[in-house]
Formats: C-alpha cells, structure tokens, sequence
C-alpha cells in the first residue's frame, strides 16, 4: 500500500469511527467542482465583456471601476447568473452529502454559490457565512431585508445589450431609494438577517453539540484570505479535543500547526477524486487516483512534504478555550483572526431588531423593483 492509499484508508477510518463531521469549504471547494473563475468556462460566459473590457478571469473583474451603473449591473447579473442560478449541482457536493449520510454533520462555507443546498444539504445544516450571490441589499445597509434576486438577474441578462442592461432595471433600495448590492462581505455594510444568525446559532449549537466527542473536521481548499473563519478554529479544535480527527485537502497549503501532525491527514491530489476514493471502499479506486496525480506531475507529495511558511510561524499558538464558539476565534498568542465578519469573540454581535422595515422576517422578501441607483459591490473573498 502506497502513502497515498494508506492516507485514504486513514480518512476512511476517521469518518467511519466519527459521530460527528464539520465540513469547512473554501474557495477551492468550489473551484475543484467546476466553478471555474478563469478559462475556458469563463471565456465561453464572458466575451463580450472580455472584448470590451480586457478581463481576464472572474475575480479580478469583480473589481473594475465601471463607468456607469448600467455597465456594472450587465456584469454583475452575468457574473451571478452564471455562478448562482445555471451552474447545476456539482457532483462533488453531491459526493459530499453522501460521505456524511448517516452522521451527525454540518457545514461551514465562505463560499456564495449555493451549491451545498443545491447538491441536497438540508439549508438548517448549511452556514454560508460570507452571503449569497441569491440575494440583494441596500448597499448602505440601511435596513436588515435580503430580497431574492432571480428574476431579476434573469431580466438583466436576458436584456444586456452591448455589456449593458437598461436603466429601468438597474435596481433601487425601496427604503432608502438609493443604490442596491449583492448580500456578499465585502464591506462593512453586509446585512447579516435574521436567517444569517439563525444559521450562526445552529452552527454553535453543533459546535457544542459536538465538543469533546468523535469528530472529523473535513477542510476543503481553504486557504488564507479569511483563515479566522475554518481554517484556525478548525486547527484548534481539533487540538482540544483528543477524540477529533482533521481531514484537509488542499493543493497548496496542505501543512498546519504541528501540535495537529498526528491527527491531521493531508491530501494535495484532486478533491473531486480523493472525496470519491474515501466514498467507496474498493482499492482500485485508490490505485486510479494515484495515477491521475503522477500524470499531473508527481507535485503533489513534494508539496505535501514541504514546510510552507505559515507552518513555520505556527509554533504554539494553540491555547486551551471553552467551546462557547469557534466562529471566528481570537487565536491565543495568534491574537484577531484577521476576518471582516465581526465575530470574533464568544458571542455573536446583538442582532438586528425589527423594524417597520421588514427587517427580521424569516425569509428574503422578493426582490424590490428595478429603478436607477446601480451598485458598487465589489468581489470578496468568498469564491
């Protein structure tokens, strides 16, 4: 039995014991099932804009300076539609719901597709903690409603002409009357509703739940742009509790903090395929699998046997802490998490109070009807 083979068989072991799974996705979930912000998927969706505009890939034309209202929503109804409403369930979530079948499970995400519920994932088991490309604000936060945007984004891009959508449609707060943005973390305007805290509670209910027991934290490509929301406290996690196993997959960053070596399994090979190999229990899986990362290269283990820098750094930074909330974390000597979603302490923020806005219903309001404002949202840190 190879490394490869023998760290399968470990993950195996680990689920196959655990009662619980906390799944923590990141940017590189989404990427290894298809979602794809720069190539051939996005030269397919984009050449008019890649024409006139130059882009090169979906994240940094997030961040062009558009001239006109009109031009920044023809954008940015793509760029959801895409990603949001025509991109169908992607084989990996699906695969993921059925490594948790039968466990107590739950999963973090900084990713804003929707694709967990898609795939299946009950929405009360789900904590899409950076937003949802589904839903709109007032850009100015000025009251806590999300409205449902798919008709909308739907209209906008069925009518875009010449990289731009008609006045009429470009979107305005129905408070406010001013501009209107997609519900993503990208300043401090980010309307957490009242389902935005429920998903909270039931993630620190889990969280609790789960304290001191047989768990598996299951990262998925989760890097370092927002490190205080899975990364760290799944690293310290897994160091208070003796019984929790971290499984990471990650193609780049692969190593974490020392204390975890022991119960930390690593794979930078394909995660679509490495999440199947676990699935299934036949070795000749495994043997395929082991094969696609020798035809790309035979990097994989180099990289999983380099220190990076990070881990150097991460010398002793984790400290004993109750298990009143992970969220965000400060860790220990690492001091503030370093993430833009407020929640770094025990306690969540006070939640917003009802108003004569609507602010606090259970569920987003339909969309609010097209006028001229347009927004300035721009990408985060969430694909």
């Amino acid at each position: 039995m190879n490394d490869y083979e023998s760290r399968i068989e470990r993950a195996k072991q680990a689920i196959t014991e655990a009662k619980y799974i906390l799944i923590g996705g990141g940017a590189g979930l989404s990427d290894a099932a298809g979602l794809k912000y720069s190539g051939k998927r996005f030269a397919d969706n984009f050449a008019p804009f890649i024409k006139k505009y130059g882009f090169t890939d979906l994240y940094t034309s997030s961040f062009y300076p558009f001239k006109t209202h009109e031009e920044r929503w023809a954008y940015w109804a793509k760029h959801i539609a895409v990603n949001r409403y025509e991109e169908p369930p992607a084989a990996l979530y699906q695969d993921l719901l059925q490594l948790v079948r039968g466990k107590e499970y739950f999963a973090l995400t900084t990713n804003v597709e929707h694709q967990f519920v898609k795939a299946g994932f009950p929405e009360e088991k789900v904590f899409a903690v950076q937003g949802d490309y589904g839903l709109f604000q007032c850009a100015m936060g000025c009251h806590n409603t999300l409205y449902v945007n798919e008709s909308q984004i739907k209209l906008m891009v069925s009518d875009t002409n010449d990289c731009r959508i008609p006045s009429a449609l470009v979107p305005k707060c129905p408070v406010c009357g001013g501009e209107m943005d997609t519900n993503l973390r990208h300043n401090e305007y980010f309307v957490q509703d009242k389902n935005w805290y429920q998903a909270e509670r039931l993630y620190r209910d889990f969280i609790r739940a789960s304290d001191g027991k047989r768990i598996v934290y299951l990262e998925l490509g989760v890097g370092f742009n927002t490190p205080g929301i899975i990364r760290l406290p799944f690293e310290q996690m897994t160091y208070q509790n003796e019984k929790a196993a971290l499984i990471r997959v990650n193609r780049d960053y692969p190593r974490g903090a020392n204390e975890n070596e022991r119960r930390t399994i690593a794979f930078t090979e394909d995660m679509a395929a490495t999440v199947a190999a676990i699935n299934r229990s036949d070795r000749t899986q495994a043997i395929q699998l082991v094969s696609i990362n020798k035809i790309s290269g035979g990097k994989t283990m180099n990289k999983l046997n380099a220190l990076n820098d990070w881990t150097k750094k991460t010398i002793s930074f984790l400290a004993p802490k109750s298990a009143q909330g992970y969220l965000c974390p400060a860790m220990a000597a690492a001091g503030s998490c370093g993430s833009s979603c407020g929640a770094g302490g025990d306690k969540p923020k006070d939640e917003p109070k009802p108003g004569s806005c609507g602010a606090g219903d259970d569920k987003p309001k339909d969309e609010p009807k097209p006028s001229a404002c347009g927004s300035s949202c721009g990408a985060s840190e969430q694909k």
